[in-house]
């Protein structure tokens, strides 16, 4: 990309690698040009080969001429880059008419379930505007209907303004390319019309829901190990993560929008934030049961809080790079208009392995030593009972009496030792 841009206002270059950002005169030009651009003109800033051109790359790509400028931390130096800005977009009748009718559905969903909804609620000061602000015996839920486009830092900035507040955000949209998908607490529903969103059929969440899986990785396991990636050579270790209904096994069915709107506001549904495995400054964010979640923290405990991310106030580095007016939009592979990984599936499940199930989860009180001590004939007469291969037979991990301990279909307690934490 171009390493300056051209200032409307003073008709000048600003050379972003150079200190004095090539005017010595303006000491005053880099507190101007990095303010934020809902405090400045949009068209400050303006793309050098569209200046000289009237016409960019980035125009090609759904990008405007003009730019912001952002700070970059690349292997511990700090930098000054461009952006182009995205097209400011204007809602069309169909994106409006579809806003409206999930405004209305939500409305609809609280207060047929005894729970208080405020369409267009605002907070005392007047700072923050919910589309539906639903509240129940867990809170305040600020529902955001949002199908047109928007992006990521106002996503963050009104979501950080609500919960500030007191509200806990749900953004809801029909998009899974939309820029809110796991920077806020959100869902995803089918994209349909207006009219089937103002229905009383039902409408699921697609994504933005999962469940607590978890599993003792063998051979007999209907999971391929995630480790090994194999349907045929498992790990032996205890495998949790977080699977979309579909893919829990058995299979859980899916939430409709409607349920998310009560459980949320209930306190049956939670929003969880697992921190990403290969970048800790980056999230999955999810809908969870509750109980899923007090299960999860049991096994994982608390997720240590993420070493702070490079400060915006970062010393500078100027390379004093000749200047360089040609648009090179695309060209680069780090977009640094948006700091996380590209986003996938796998990326959310928030796998865990541990070498072995912690003590902490076992709520039958185990044997000191786990053996048999029966004779073969009293092992012939179980595998009988329970209609197994006696090789399959194993002491119980409460009172050590014979069952079905292994392979599939298997139990690690007798039905008396379960019956008792059941109670």
């Amino acid at each position: 990309m171009a390493n300056g841009v051209f200032h409307t206002g003073y008709q000048i270059i600003v050379k972003l690698t150079e200190e004095d950002l090539g005017n010595p005169g303006r000491p005053d030009l880099l507190e101007e040009i990095t303010q934020p651009i809902n405090k400045r003109d949009r068209h400050l800033l303006q793309c050098l080969e569209h200046h000289q051109n009237g016409v960019c790359q980035a125009e090609e790509d759904d990008r405007s001429p003009w730019m912001a400028i952002r700070r970059r931390t690349v292997d511990g130096r700090t930098t000054l880059v461009a952006a182009h800005l995205p097209v400011r977009h204007t809602p069309t009748q169909e994106e409006s008419d579809k806003h409206k009718a999930m405004k209305e559905r939500i409305a609809r969903a609280a207060e047929r379930h005894g729970l208080s909804a405020e369409p267009e609620a605002r907070t005392h000061d007047g700072r923050v505007r919910t589309d539906v602000l639903v509240t129940g015996p867990a809170g305040r839920i600020g529902w955001e209907a949002q199908y047109s486009p928007i992006t990521a830092t106002t996503v963050r900035r009104r979501s950080q303004a609500a919960a500030d507040h007191g509200i806990t955000p749900l953004w809801v949209t029909d998009s899974d390319r939309a820029a809110l998908i796991d920077r806020a607490p959100w869902a995803l529903v089918d994209d349909v019309s207006w009219r089937r969103i103002i229905s009383r059929n039902a409408l699921l969440v697609r994504a933005g829901v999962r469940h607590l899986q978890r599993w003792k990785c063998s051979r007999y396991s209907e999971r391929r190990c995630p480790v090994t990636d194999s349907d045929f050579s498992a790990c032996g270790r205890l495998h949790v993560q977080w699977d979309l209904p579909a893919l829990c096994i058995p299979q859980k069915r899916h939430t409709e929008i409607d349920e998310l709107v009560t459980a949320s506001a209930d306190g049956e549904y939670v929003p969880m934030r697992i921190p990403g495995q290969s970048d800790p400054h980056s999230y999955s964010r999810m809908w969870v049961p509750a109980e899923d979640r007090d299960e999860w923290l049991d096994i994982v405990g608390p997720e240590d809080e993420p070493s702070p991310a490079p400060s915006a106030d970062s010393e500078l580095t100027f390379t004093g790079e000749p200047l360089d007016t040609k648009c090179r939009y695309g060209e680069e592979t780090m977009v640094f208009t948006d700091r996380r990984p590209k986003r996938t599936k796998a990326d959310a499940t928030g796998l865990h392995t541990f070498d072995e199930i912690p003590k902490r989860l076992f709520k039958i009180p185990q044997q000191r030593e786990q053996r048999l001590t029966v004779t073969p004939q009293q092992r012939q007469a179980a595998a009988a009972l329970y209609g197994c291969p006696v090789w399959r037979i194993g002491p119980c991990a409460g009172c050590a009496a014979p069952i079905h301990r292994y392979g599939p279909g298997s139990a690690h307690a007798c039905r008396t030792c379960r019956s008792r934490i059941s109670t």
